[in-house]
């Protein structure tokens, strides 16, 4: 089957200023939850509470199938702009042939292999570890960098924020905001270059 150029950048921004305008409350509270609930009963959607994953091969394919509709059918919800982004089924489905299969994190001898795994593939996940977009003071800030880039198990760092820079509060859309992207990614490279693993993975 042949699909047409997968949907670009600026593409999906002009939907995103264009789309049907939502509340968003009523894209959470309802229009999300009776569209979930109705593909739940659709493609019988059953989960056993004791497996965190699920094995069962025909549930996965229909897990999929499910998701798939509601992508279609709904689109993505943009907050910033209160509208709804809609796709096409052959536009979903070229992005999906046109997804990367695997990428490499980092660089020389602390480079990882990031592929696309199933749930029986018997190679191990990547252990990504950091304190994950919570905020972080400045006085710990490189200290607890390093700590993470210091486990042996660790293949990437999955960074903080900063609380404040320079003692003010990195406001979105100021030029604060800014500054502490910039100091947050010299930080981590100092953190991870006292760590003896300059190469790792941001």
């Amino acid at each position: 089957m042949a699909f047409k150029e997968r949907i670009g950048v600026l593409e999906t921004y002009d939907r995103a200023r264009t789309g049907p305008r939502v509340d968003e409350t009523e894209w959470d509270q309802r229009i999300i939850y009776q569209t979930a609930h109705k593909l739940k009963e659709k493609y019988k959607l059953q989960f056993d509470r004791t497996k965190i994953i699920p094995t069962d091969t025909a549930l996965m394919d229909r897990l999929f199938q499910a998701g798939f509709e509601m992508l279609v059918s709904l689109g993505v919800y943009c907050m910033d702009t209160g509208r709804v982004i809609k796709y096409t089924e052959d536009e979903v489905l070229a992005a999906i042939a046109a997804a990367p299969y695997e990428l490499t994190l980092g660089e020389g001898r602390d480079a990882r292999r990031l592929v696309a795994r199933s749930f029986d593939d018997p190679r191990p996940p990547l252990c990504q570890g950091g304190p994950t977009g919570a905020p972080v003071s400045e006085g710990i800030f490189v200290a607890m960098h390093e700590a993470y880039a210091r486990e042996p198990l660790v293949d990437s760092i999955v960074d903080g924020v900063l609380y404040t820079i320079n003692g003010r509060e990195p406001k979105p859309g100021s030029p604060w905001e800014i500054a502490a992207v910039k100091a947050e990614v010299s930080m981590i490279r100092m953190a991870t270059a006292r760590a003896g693993r300059p190469g790792l993975g941001l």
